[in-house]
């Protein structure tokens, strides 16, 4: 008995332009960046909290920066990241007990973790600015 392989012809080179990715891999993907971002912002935050909690001058210093527009932008979009990074995180760890692995429950999930990420930027965003 002889056997035949029959191979497929793959692409020499990925077009990341033509793949459509479905929602929970972009989800997944915004994980990441997500984590990754708040960790490269770890020692802004930490200097923003060392100058909150060292003296009044110190404060001021804080409130001053803080203050600016761009920086409060740039706390809005850690704040998006920190709660995408929860909610993603919380639906991750349910995948990991089997929980909604399937087709449709997994869409939906991960368009509610988008949402609701949203949701909390948006109502706490709101209250902080």
């Amino acid at each position: 008995m002889s056997e035949v392989t029959v191979r497929k012809q793959r692409p020499k080179h990925l077009a990341l332009n033509e793949i459509r990715l479905p929602l929970p891999g972009f989800v997944s993907i915004l994980h990441r960046i997500s984590g990754a971002g708040l960790f490269l912002m770890l020692p802004f935050l930490l200097f923003l909290l060392d100058r909150s909690l060292g003296s009044a001058d110190s404060f001021q210093t804080f409130a001053a920066i803080v203050g600016h527009p761009l920086v409060k932008l740039l706390l809005i979009g850690l704040l998006w990241a920190y709660m995408h990074h929860f909610c993603a995180g919380i639906r991750f760890l349910l995948l990991d007990l089997h929980k909604g692995v399937d087709l449709q429950p997994a869409r939906s999930s991960a368009r509610m973790v988008l949402i609701v990420s949203l949701v909390l930027t948006v109502i706490i965003g709101v209250k902080l600015w």
